[in-house]
């Protein structure tokens, strides 16, 4: 019980010694690479409100879109060990299908040329 008691009262006094010192030696000064844009091209100083392509929103949407499917069909593997694995495929079949002609429409209307 002493045994527990120590390293509950070390791993406690531990904690707070690094919490203490994280406090105490962060840097709190902002400097130019900190206030810099970052990945996003946006300038963080300026207002939150600028108008950004609705091109560039479209391509993440369809990102996000062929993501979910990977999602959806990544357990397909395991779909083998299933009483109707023709069913789950069929399934599968029918996401990948709906997607692809989505992908389709999508291509024909134009929206993922990038320039006009």
């Amino acid at each position: 019980m002493n045994m527990i008691l120590f390293m509950l009262t070390l791993s406690f006094t531990l904690s707070m010694l690094l919490t203490a010192l994280n406090f105490w030696l962060a840097q709190m000064n902002p400097d130019s690479e900190k206030l810099s844009p970052y990945e996003c091209g946006f300038d963080p100083l300026g207002s939150a409100r600028l108008p950004f392509s609705i091109r560039f929103f479209l391509v993440a949407i369809l990102f996000l879109l062929f993501d979910l499917e990977i999602a959806l069909l990544l357990p397909l593997p395991w779909a083998i060990q299933l009483e109707s694995p023709i069913t789950t495929l069929a399934w599968a079949s029918l996401l990948i299908l709906l997607l692809t002609l989505g992908l389709i429409y999508e291509w024909i209307q134009g929206g993922l040329e990038w320039a006009e």
